[in-house]
């Protein structure tokens, strides 16, 4: 089934990403993944901050999930206590410049301690040359696209120019 189109808003949220860990995750490698339906930034080949519709995801230090789930207008990522450290940031909670860079500061701070995923080995190349190849794993690319023409809706202060 193919992926539906981004919406304005959440193609300028990640742009805001994109911009903030270029100006801040200086010397580290950052790449971009499609992964559980989030547009989501590796930082050093850890999941380090994502997008999903309105909402930012960070990934943060576990022993202070407690304390940062009581913060309004977030909500962990999973409620089962599989994923602590996990957010989803909702719009009002990051609506000031303030507010924004300590969600971006947090989660850059906290990867460099980060346990990073095991890699998958690859699968060793089939033996029939007629096999049907199989399908490689998606990956964003919206890098290369632009973002449509802005629309009247909400406006948050992490989408002006001077950020």
């Amino acid at each position: 089934m193919p992926r539906r189109p981004l919406d304005p808003e959440t193609l300028r949220l990640i742009d805001a990403v994109r911009l903030a860990l270029a100006e801040q995750a200086v010397g580290v490698s950052v790449e971009e993944k499609t992964m559980f339906g989030c547009h989501v930034f590796m930082v050093d080949g850890k999941m380090c901050l994502g997008v999903e519709n309105d909402e930012l995801l960070v990934r943060l230090a576990p022993e202070t999930h407690a304390q940062v789930a009581e913060v309004p207008g977030l909500r962990p990522l999973s409620s089962k206590g599989l994923m602590d450290g996990y957010f989803l940031v909702g719009p009002a909670a990051y609506a000031t410049r303030e507010a924004w860079q300590r969600w971006i500061d947090g989660a850059l701070a906290f990867n460099p301690r980060a346990k990073a995923t095991p890699k998958k080995k690859p699968k060793a190349a089939p033996a029939d040359p007629t096999a049907k190849p199989t399908r490689k794993a998606k990956t964003a690319k919206t890098a290369d696209k632009a973002a449509p023409a802005p629309t009247a809706r909400k406006r948050h202060s992490v989408f002006d120019s001077d950020l």
